[in-house]
């Protein structure tokens, strides 16, 4: 018998036992991720939906989001819930544009990603109209585990975003497209 001794492929970052070696983008990506500050905008059925996922049977705050800010400059995560109207447009563009980079926005329901049944002169149809959108949740209202999706997809770009790509020319171009500076 030999003493043959299996020696496993350890995954990347990994140097020796107990030792973890890995690039600041990869730390900032995990921190970002598991540390997001929801700044809910909720103003119809979908708030309340949202509402719920903070409760017991659902509990948001395994997601590391148990602290809602209400004040947008502490704020890195803007979750639109609910019928925008064409009135309250500038305001939310205004909620959005004190919010500290890196931020990012979804919207929930159907109303604020295209204007629902509300197909009217004073129903803005869609937030991405006045500002830009990361992640869509389709509903009316979602269910709790459509927004939970949502927020894990949040999470997922959260933490796999370039350090510089909020530099970049083409995150540039867009904020430019919404004439935000």
């Amino acid at each position: 018998m030999s003493n043959v001794q299996i020696i496993e492929e350890q995954p990347v970052g990994f140097q020796g036992e107990g030792f973890l070696a890995t690039n600041l983008s990869t730390v900032v990506g995990m921190a970002r991720k598991n540390s997001l500050w929801p700044l809910p905008f909720a103003t119809s059925c979908c708030g309340i939906e949202f509402m719920s996922t903070m409760g017991p049977n659902y509990d948001l705050s395994r997601f590391g989001m148990e602290r809602l800010s209400f004040s947008p400059r502490q704020a890195d995560l803007l979750m639109v819930m609910g019928t925008i109207a064409k009135k309250m447009g500038p305001i939310l563009r205004h909620v959005y544009e004190q919010m500290a980079e890196p931020r990012w926005v979804i919207a929930v329901g159907a109303c604020a990603s295209s204007g629902g049944i509300f197909d009217s002169y004073s129903v803005l149809q869609g937030i991405d109209k006045v500002i830009p959108v990361d992640v869509y949740v389709p509903g009316c209202p979602p269910r709790p585990e459509q927004i939970i999706d949502g927020i894990m997809q949040i999470q997922e770009l959260a933490g796999s975003e370039s350090l510089r790509r909020r530099n970049g020319d083409e995150y540039k171009a867009l904020l430019e497209s919404y004439n935000i500076k």
